[in-house]
């Protein structure tokens, strides 16, 4: 029989033309989009293993599955080459023996289509026919992704509404996330993921196939706009949702570092609203934190959440009113006095130690110098300033003035 001639049929969908090839090679067919949603799967079902029973019932491959694909090399060969890679079983994940060749458009990836092949004898022959697959599929996948993005562009275009807050009343909102089947209940967060460079192709890809098997969260929404990946998170109990949200971001930058090489990637997040109508206060939140953290990046270093600034959250508005009544703090103009003329550094010992929350001994780690030192210094800065450091108000005071002398020269 010539199999080759038989994939020339015209198929009116993917579920027949997956019937097709599983009938041709004689084992489960299994046909994905690039993020590893099922499109179609053969109805051949004898011996079928877990992995792709699991598949099948989620509509998804397992994460279990995906995570443990991409350690054992496969996913990236997967996504460089054309040529079928073929995968011995891993029994942990419950994954039998596979036959698995990318379905691209020149470079691109439009999907996978993955052949259970327990107890068949796979040569050449059968490797070339699944490669002469991929070439059908192709054309299917093309016309799914025609039909896909007329709909994402109205999604986007819906999304920004929400982000800039376009809408006034719920119903509104209710009637278009209803259109995009997009649950709009539960706890609403903003997260933003910024790329220090711009973003490419491959960037996107991989993004987008990461919201896709990162499951700490339900990402309800997603836009790229030039550098930063804006995403809309879904958490339905507030108990977990900060820390979901959290370890999704940082997984998802150790992730995309890691399989991208890259090293200047940041993220944050807004706050948490049950209201679809204050997704746009969420989105200004998260935009805040990596303005402040560009600003501070040693202060910041860590935060990712809008709660975590503390005080920051209100250090613009502190500063345009000590601009505005041209305040100067007496204790930091003493101590810049002293400094400039007996070439002592009391004012920076000062602020290292209110950043170490008044701890000696990791001040003095910082400033590399005995502790003994550094209660002599402590002491003269109480002297010379007039200050009292167990005065909490004094503390906080002198504490935010120090930040805001490194924003003088700023223009925030």
């Amino acid at each position: 029989m010539n199999h080759s001639q038989n994939f020339k049929d015209s198929f009116d969908s993917l579920e027949g033309l997956a019937d097709r090839i599983g009938e041709i090679l004689q084992c489960p067919i299994t046909i994905e989009d690039s993020n590893h949603r099922i499109i179609a799967y053969s109805t051949h079902e004898e011996n079928v293993d877990p992995a792709r029973i699991a598949t099948i019932i989620r509509r998804k491959v397992p994460d279990n599955v995906i995570h443990t694909l991409w350690k054992n090399g496969v996913m990236p060969k997967l996504f460089e080459s054309d040529e079928p890679i073929i995968i011995p079983a891993i029994e942990k994940v419950g994954l039998g023996n596979r036959i698995a060749v990318s379905v691209r458009k020149n470079k691109e990836v439009l999907g996978f289509i993955w052949a259970q092949t327990d107890h068949e004898n796979f040569g050449k022959e059968k490797l070339q026919l699944l490669k002469e697959a991929a070439k059908l599929v192709k054309n299917q996948l093309l016309q799914h992704q025609i039909k896909k993005r007329k709909v994402e562009e109205d999604y986007n275009e819906f999304f920004w509404k929400l982000l800039t807050g376009h809408f006034e009343k719920l119903n509104e909102i209710k009637k278009h996330a209803e259109r995009f089947r997009v649950k709009l209940d539960g706890g609403l967060v903003i997260a933003i993921i910024d790329f220090d460079q711009e973003v490419n192709q491959q960037i996107e890809k991989h993004s987008y196939y990461l919201i896709e098997t990162l499951q700490h969260v339900e990402v309800i929404c997603r836009v790229f706009d030039q550098n930063q990946l804006i995403l809309l998170l879904r958490c339905e109990t507030e108990k977990t949702s900060i820390n979901s949200t959290k370890q999704f971001i940082k997984q998802f930058i150790d992730k995309i570092k890691e399989r991208l090489q890259i090293e200047q990637v940041k993220g944050s997040s807004g706050l948490f609203y049950e209201s679809p109508l204050q997704i746009n206060k969420s989105y200004t939140e998260a935009l805040k934190v990596l303005e402040l953290k560009a600003h501070f990046p040693k202060e910041l270093e860590k935060v990712i959440c809008y709660h975590e600034l503390g005080i920051y959250q209100f250090i613009e508005e502190l500063f345009q009113i000590r601009a505005r009544e041209q305040y100067q703090n007496y204790t930091i103009e003493r101590l810049r006095a002293y400094d400039r003329k007996h070439q002592t550094n009391l004012l920076l010992t000062l602020k290292t130690y209110l950043e170490c929350d008044n701890n000696v001994h990791d001040a003095a780690k910082v400033l590399h110098v005995h502790t003994n030192t550094l209660n002599y210094r402590l002491k003269r800065i109480v002297e010379i300033a007039e200050i009292n450091l167990k005065d909490p108000n004094q503390k906080l005071t002198l504490y935010l003035d120090l930040i805001m002398e490194n924003m003088k020269s700023e223009d925030l």
